[in-house]
């Protein structure tokens, strides 16, 4: 082996240890810990062997970091599709449970057997908290306090305004729950028609970020391998300065980017304080 060859090797073998403990460390702090899963072993060792061939292939230190880098984060960075399908599974869920317990009590069912009689019926992304519930309404736990814990399971901040109408409703017995129910459907049925729109028009931005990615890493990967002459220059140590910095700033975009697709964190109506009585 030559001495080039041995120190590319070992500067990938450095990359893919630098990029270990990025993972390592880019896990929570705080909260409960589970460890270093199998998921995070295999992420973690292809980010490291797509690093290491990287840089074999075009002694590009930058580049490789940062392919390997994407490997690994990728989850982080494209993975919002599933989070938004997720939530907008549950607001709809959330929705046909709001409305079938507004036809219930319009039929003259009370607010407990109604609560009951909802979870044959609701949709799987809310059926365990509410079938949890039920358990509880039929332990003969508190309404207030059984419903004060489902909004707390749920963790949601649409489904706290209908746990609120319905925790009011436990304590003043009102006669107007069918009316709210219906006011909460209809406004969920909106924020839905609204989500679906805005995730139609994220899923373009996504599939545009992709192809531009996807093309600049062809092209600078193909011309490492069929016309290396042509970028010998960036195997200079200026050539790699340049690089690290065309790598900041794609890195920087594609942070800019998933921060404006993230969903904007928002303040529940109900918090875990707030067990059994609206704020």
């Amino acid at each position: 082996m030559t001495t080039r060859l041995i120190l590319v090797v070992g500067c990938g073998a450095g990359v893919g240890a630098g990029l270990l403990m990025i993972g390592l460390g880019s896990r929570p702090a705080a909260g409960p810990r589970h460890g270093w899963s199998r998921r995070d072993t295999e992420r973690a060792a292809g980010a490291a062997v797509v690093a290491v061939l990287v840089l074999v292939a075009t002694r590009w230190v930058a580049v490789a970091a940062a392919l390997g880098g994407l490997v690994y984060f990728w989850p982080r960075l494209f993975g919002g599709v599933a989070a938004a399908k997720a939530a907008t599974a549950r607001l709809e869920a959330l929705a046909g449970w709001a409305e079938s317990l507004r036809d219930l009590t319009a039929a003259g069912v009370a607010l407990p057997d109604a609560l009951l009689a909802s979870v044959p019926a609701a949709a799987a992304p809310i059926r365990p908290q509410l079938a949890a519930l039920a358990e509880r309404v039929g332990e003969r736990v508190p309404l207030p306090e059984a419903l004060g814990t489902l909004a707390d399971e749920l963790d949601d901040q649409d489904a706290d305004l209908i746990v609120a109408a319905l925790i009011l409703n436990a304590h003043a017995q009102g006669r107007q729950l069918v009316a709210v129910l219906s006011a909460l459907a209809r406004s969920a049925r909106a924020q839905l028609e609204v989500r679906r729109k805005v995730e139609a028009d994220r899923r373009g931005t996504r599939r545009g970020v992709l192809i531009v990615m996807a093309v600049t890493i062809t092209v600078g990967l193909g011309l490492a391998l069929l016309n290396p002459g042509y970028v010998a220059p960036y195997r200079a140590p200026a050539g790699q300065l340049m690089l690290a910095v065309i790598v900041a700033v794609f890195t920087f975009g594609f942070g800019w980017l998933r921060r404006l697709s993230a969903p904007q964190p928002v303040v529940r109506l109900l918090g875990p304080s707030a067990r059994g009585t609206p704020r």
